[in-house]
């Protein structure tokens, strides 16, 4: 993987002083971030969570949260803004342009609600804030990002798992890139996303992936018109086994 670190004497990593990321040890065993070969990517930490970005794309290759569900907060989402994330130029992530006067929704990758706990208070509130960068956010028509049967039900099966049993669960999210995803504004617009929920079962790592297609519900993004970027994700890496979120996790 090309990875861009960035340097601990610049503007960019100070502004995110004190944001640790994804703990690859939050299960109590390694579980790494995902690289991928070949691609250049930014890896930017956040509370609770760690993005991959691809500024090639100018959306996050994947992103890696870890969910405490016995310390789960209920905090309000009112008064945040959506923002820049100031390590990467504008042209190397989204911005309001792409949302701006349409029906496509800033879906978050990392879900909000499941970000949001912590120990004290301020820690979730913390999150809470965080997961409001468009590195975090991937254009999805608004049927799809609030469908009960589609991303939205997903996002919640996943967290209510983890709260009813108070247990942790690592959740990777991403876009399954495409030669066939339609430009808009100068972004390619994924009409696929995965999610896989890594977690302990009797001791040992279990995981249960997911792919979910919103090509079903298209029809409703306006017409996405303009030149594509060129690099694109190896095919290798635009497959992956799905399951149904019928298919649940042990308890």
């Amino acid at each position: 993987m090309d990875e861009l670190l960035l340097g601990p004497g610049s503007a960019a990593a100070r502004d995110l002083s004190g944001r640790s990321g994804f703990d690859t040890a939050f299960l109590g065993v390694p579980v790494p971030v995902p690289t991928l070969a070949g691609v250049e990517t930014v890896l930017l930490p956040y509370t609770h969570f760690s993005v991959l970005m691809r500024p090639d794309e100018r959306l996050a290759a994947v992103t890696a949260l870890g969910i405490d569900g016995a310390k789960l907060m209920d905090l309000d989402r009112s008064g945040i803004r959506w923002r820049l994330d100031p390590p990467l130029g504008e042209d190397q992530q989204t911005c309001e342009r792409v949302y701006a006067r349409n029906d496509i929704d800033r879906g978050h990758l990392v879900r909000r609600a499941s970000a949001v706990w912590g120990e004290t208070r301020d820690e979730a509130a913390r999150a809470n804030e965080d997961t409001f960068h468009y590195t975090n956010a991937a254009p999805q028509a608004a049927t799809f990002n609030q469908g009960l049967s589609l991303w939205l039900g997903l996002e919640t099966y996943l967290q209510d798992n983890a709260a009813d049993n108070g247990r942790r669960l690592v959740v990777f999210t991403g876009p399954i890139f495409s030669d066939t995803d339609p430009a808009y504004r100068s972004v390619n617009i994924p009409l696929q996303f995965f999610k896989v929920a890594v977690f302990l079962h009797h001791g040992d790592l279990a995981a249960t992936g997911y792919i979910v297609d919103r090509h079903p519900s298209s029809r409703t993004c306006p017409t996405f018109r303009g030149p594509a970027p060129s690099t694109r994700l190896p095919r290798s890496a635009r497959s992956a086994p799905s399951r149904s979120p019928s298919e649940t996790l042990p308890p």
